[in-house]
Parts: structure tokens; C-alpha cells; sequence
């Protein structure tokens, strides 16, 4: 199974040129996809095109299931995907628990399987202490953890991360690392924006680098002792790869 990606996104700003976005790739069904290019490549664009937020024209299927052609479009709510930006965005009211609650309410399965898997994500996030705690009293790095958590108490078929250590510190980067290289063991996509070399040659399975809009480079990276290694291989679908 595969994540098939046909989509086109023209911006337009109120003065200028505007940027014509061309995303044509397939993508594995699992493992952490890191989307790097210089700012401007169009790597937030891309996120937003596939969780719906931008609509873009063309076709988009996740493991056999349209969730959007000529005829179908589903919207954001439908699409059964989690998205962690910059900041955690948690509702400050709830403590720890209840926004993984909250999280859990979009999964279409048995009460008793969600409470399995929420302990399995509250487990590999080691997030357990935090459960009664609001997250106004949270480091940087535990709310993002929560954030994480609360994404995949929804069960979905892709997970979205939009640089989710762009606000921390160094320290805490460090600190979030581990776990988010836990998550390489859960069967879904993990679609993973960021900057940072460090952290795509630290976590990524698959690389795709956009350049002005477009995909441009798609490699496989060979995991070693828990960690990506620096020696890639080309994907066979990158010589498909539509460049600007």
C-alpha cells in the first residue's frame, strides 16, 4: 500500500507573482517521510494540501482510498489524519488526559481498543506522570509530546508533523528525539517537515526535497542501529518525480 500524490495549489498574494505548487509522488505506507527544501519550497503548502486545508486540484489516495479526485473531496474532518504544528495548540483547560480524550473522539473503533492503544501512545510518549497535570505547567517538550499523543489517539491513517521542534530549545530537542524515534515502530506514514539535518538524518526512513514548488529528489535511507545513516538509495518512483 502506498500514498499516491497528483496535486497542483496555485498561491496568490494580494501584490506579486503568486507560487504555482506541483506535488507528484508516491510515498510509503510507513515510516518516518521527511519533506526538507529551503523556505519557500512549498514544505507547510504540502502538509496543507494533504490534510485538505489548501485545495489543491488533482488526486490524492492513502492506501487504496481516494480522499480526493475530480469527483471526491473530502474535507479536513474527514480525513483521518493527525497534524502537530510549531506549538502544541492543547486546550489549556483540559489537563493531559482529557485532550488525549478529546483526541480519541475521532476514531471510528470499539471504546474498549481505544483505552488499549491510548496506554500503548501514552507508553512509547512517556507522558504517564503527566496525565493530571494542565498543560500550562508542561515544558516545551512534554506538551509536544502530549500534542503527539493526542494525534494518534485519533487512529489515523497518516501522521502529519510540521516542524514540532522548531519552538524548543536545544535541550529539549533532545529530549523529544527519543520518542519521536519510538514512533518509527507504529504502522502508518509519518510525514515530517523540517530544517534540520540533524534531525531528518536521526529519524527519516524516506527523504523528499521540494525546490520551488515542486518535488524534485525522492531517496530511501537505510536505518542502522536505531538511527538513519548518511548513504541513501533512489526510490524507484523518484525518476517520475515532476521537477518545476
Amino acid at each position: 500500500m502506498t500514498i499516491e500524490v497528483d496535486l497542483r495549489f496555485n498561491y496568490r498574494e494580494p501584490k506579486g507573482p503568486g507560487l504555482n505548487f506541483d506535488f507528484s509522488m508516491v510515498l510509503p505506507s510507513s515510516g518516518v517521510i521527511a519533506v526538507t527544501g529551503p523556505s519557500g519550497a512549498g514544505k507547510t503548502t504540502f502538509l496543507r494540501c494533504l490534510a485538505g486545508l489548501n485545495r489543491a486540484r488533482g488526486r490524492l489516495t492513502v492506501n487504496g482510498k481516494v480522499w480526493q479526485d475530480e469527483k471526491v473531496f473530502l474535507p479536513t474532518h474527514k480525513r483521518p489524519l493527525g497534524y502537530v504544528f510549531q506549538e502544541a495548540s492543547l486546550f489549556p483547560h483540559l489537563s493531559v488526559r482529557q485532550n488525549l480524550n478529546y483526541g480519541a473522539k475521532r476514531r471510528p473503533i470499539r471504546p474498549d481498543s481505544v483505552a488499549i492503544d491510548l496506554n500503548r501512545f501514552i507508553a512509547i510518549l512517556g507522558i504517564g506522570h503527566l496525565l493530571e497535570r494542565k498543560p500550562d505547567t508542561l515544558s516545551g517538550g512534554e506538551r509536544q509530546r502530549t500534542a503527539l499523543a493526542r494525534a494518534l489517539a485519533g487512529h489515523p491513517d497518516i501522521l502529519l508533523l510540521d516542524e514540532p521542534l522548531a519552538a524548543l530549545d536545544q535541550d529539549r530537542k533532545e529530549e523529544i528525539l527519543p520518542y519521536l524515534e519510538s514512533l518509527r515502530e507504529l504502522t502508518l506514514p509519518i510525514i515530517y517537515v523540517s530544517h534540520s539535518r540533524d534531525e531528518i538524518e536521526r529519524l527519516a526512513t524516506t527523504v523528499v526535497k521540494l525546490e520551488e514548488g515542486a518535488s524534485t529528489a525522492m531517496t530511501a535511507v537505510k536505518l542502522k542501529e536505531g538511527a538513519s545513516t548518511a548513504t541513501t538509495a533512489a526510490l524507484p518512483e523518484a525518476a517520475a518525480l515532476k521537477a518545476a
